[in-house]
């Protein structure tokens, strides 16, 4: 027990908790049915909308996106354990499994290597900042709507917009990439569409039993997932030392493999640059502890401890299989997707597999992968319908869809219905050109990553910058990235950089001066398709709206609306207290607090 509370004070979160309650009451409605109401009854009241009191006409847009996003009758169900595993689950899917047999056949083992290593260092930036902002605004949208809030309404429109847009081709991308794997076991191709309606119906189901549905089944998925990396990363490091008879080291790094792909320094470069897209995509999903504050319980003690680890567990999981895979595994194989539409089912975790003599395993890796594809499904209508809702609250869509339908069980269930129908385009899994499909539809969501981080940063950055312009200070927020300021500038640097280099590599990709003026083209929108499609949305609210204020003034900038109603007082107490506590503990466990 702290010393608070042997004073007979209330704790933070005790404060916190009630707090929440009393912020908005709608947030978790309660209904009096009578009691001879049978149980359809209230299955079919449970679909009925929440009701929300009508905000004040005299509000200016900007006031109005603020309340409303704060006020947000989602239900606060998903505890810590949720929150780790829905992050975890939405970025360990097809960009692992699948997509990274394509990079290490663009890069090489060390291209791929690096793509990652970097791309995982702006990952943690993101990762600290989204944390420190969501625990203080769990609301709803979360990152897209602080981007209207600290930045521009037209930065918002172009956010919401286009992370709403990622996730909904992340759906039909991720049961597309689910038949391209049961390619793996030779199926006819005339039960192509029953697997591709299967796992459909499966994630617009998970979908309607609400939150705490949605996150037990992340839950389930997520351990299956991280179960079998961990399985792979087991064997793959038998394999390499030899387990199967022959040591095989670094051999595929060395002549005539070559730990790069290309004849000269500007190819091998360009090689790496193109593992940015396919790494983007993978990590994608980061964010979504973010997205969820608004259904958290606790957001103070859950946020930080789930952003920091969450990260950790991406980066050992994704950094040390890929390493393995690109020891075990050449670039110059032909069953990695892309060079050939013959089995191109096959993905660098089964191919390191079966071509080191482990039978069995295989086919167990296909089923995981299938199952990945439930779970990043699964969260790409958890994230798109939410998005879709904060849209709406916030200004930027028209009355008449609804899309802020939020029913009695806290579902956004009119953004639920447009994703799952949006989805249907997966049924193109059974042409013969599903893996153009897949290519441009991970062309479509992959950039779009960068966007939407390079976005949290910049809030962070402007959040800052707005407390020091109002004579606040950070003494007042109840969790602190740990890379602060320097991180988030660090990491939109890196962004921006990325961005740069992306460009050079779609306009002028390795062998250019041989391939046609549509084959520029066509590797040119699959490679920065985003870029026009965020630049368009921008500068046509810009117009619209006829506002070319380039960002809110950090005086003027709201920075209460949707805060947790609490003691600052006795937070600042509590946190003092807290790092008197850690002070006293030995060094490795202040460094393990500080990094997880």
């Amino acid at each position: 027990m702290s010393d608070l509370e042997k004073q007979g004070h209330k704790t933070y979160d005790e404060v916190d908790s009630s707090a929440s309650q009393s912020i908005n009451p709608v947030t978790s409605p309660t209904y009096a049915y009578k009691t001879s109401a049978t149980k359809w009854q209230h299955f079919k009241d449970s679909f009925k909308r929440v009701e929300v009191e009508e905000l004040d006409p005299n509000l200016t847009d900007a006031e109005r996106a603020a309340i409303a996003t704060a006020r947000s009758p989602l239900k606060r169900h998903l505890k810590s354990r949720h929150l780790q595993m829905i992050a975890i689950g939405g970025a360990i899917g097809t960009g692992l499994f699948v997509g990274s047999g394509s990079s290490l056949r663009t890069a090489g083992p060390a291209g791929l290597l690096i793509g990652y290593a970097i791309s995982s260092t702006f990952i943690l930036c993101m990762i600290c900042a989204l944390g420190e902002l969501a625990v203080e605004f769990p609301v709803s949208g979360g990152f897209t709507t602080y981007c209207t809030r600290f930045v521009d309404e037209s930065f918002g429109f172009a956010a919401n917009l286009n992370y709403a847009i990622q996730w909904l081709v992340v759906l039909p991308l991720e049961i597309v990439a689910a038949s391209i794997t049961v390619n793996y076991w030779g199926t006819d191709k005339k039960y192509r569409d029953g697997f591709v309606a299967l796992f459909w119906l499966v994630i617009v189901v998970i979908n309607l039993f609400g939150v705490r549905g949605y996150g037990e089944a992340e839950f389930v998925f997520s351990i299956i997932k991280v179960t079998c990396v961990i399985g792979f990363i087991i064997c793959g490091i038998c394999l390499v030392c030899g387990a199967r008879g022959s040591y095989i080291g670094g051999k595929y790094w060395h002549h005539p493999y070559g730990a790069f792909v290309g004849d000269s320094a500007g190819a091998r470069f360009k090689g790496t640059m193109s593992v940015f897209t396919s790494a983007a995509f993978a990590f994608a999903g980061s964010e979504l502890v973010g997205l969820a504050a608004a259904e958290t319980s606790n957001p103070r003690k859950t946020l930080p401890k789930a952003a920091k680890q969450v990260f950790w567990r991406i980066t050992i999981f994704y950094i040390v299989s890929l390493t393995l895979v690109g020891l075990l595994v050449s670039h110059k194989d032909t069953r990695l997707i892309g060079t050939s539409s013959v089995d191109a089912a096959a993905s660098p975790f089964v191919i390191a597999l079966v071509s080191h003599g482990i039978k069995g395993l295989p086919s167990v890796v296909n089923v995981v992968i299938c199952i990945a594809v439930l779970s990043v499904g699964n969260s790409a209508v958890y994230a798109c319908s939410r998005t879709l809702s904060a849209f709406s609250e916030q200004g930027y869509a028209p009355k008449w869809m609804n899309l802020e339908y939020v029913d009695r069980s806290g579902r956004p269930i009119v953004g639920i219905a447009i994703t799952s129908i949006f989805g249907l385009l997966c049924f193109i899994a059974a042409s013969d050109k599903e893996g153009d499909v897949f290519n441009w539809l991970m062309a479509l969501s992959g950039l779009s990553s960068l966007f939407s981080w390079g976005g949290i940063m910049l809030c962070h950055i402007r959040f800052r910058r707005a407390l020091s312009a109002q004579g606040r200070n950070t003494d007042e927020l109840s969790f602190k990235s740990p890379t602060g300021v320097a991180g988030s500038y660090y990491g939109l640097f890196v962004i921006i950089l990325v961005f740069i280099a992306e460009f050079w590599v779609a306009a002028w990709p390795s062998g250019y001066k041989q391939m046609s003026g549509s084959a520029i083209a066509t590797n040119f929108f699959e490679v920065y398709l985003s870029f026009p499609i965020v630049l368009v949305c921008y500068l046509g609210h810009k117009i619209y709206k006829k506002n070319w204020t380039l960002w809110v003034p950090a005086s003027q900038m709201d920075i209460d609306t949707g805060r947790r109603e609490v003691d600052i007082e006795l937070l600042k107490a509590e946190i003092a207290q807290e790092k008197a506590e850690l002070a006293a503990k030995p060094a490795y466990k202040r460094i393990y607090a500080y990094l997880c």
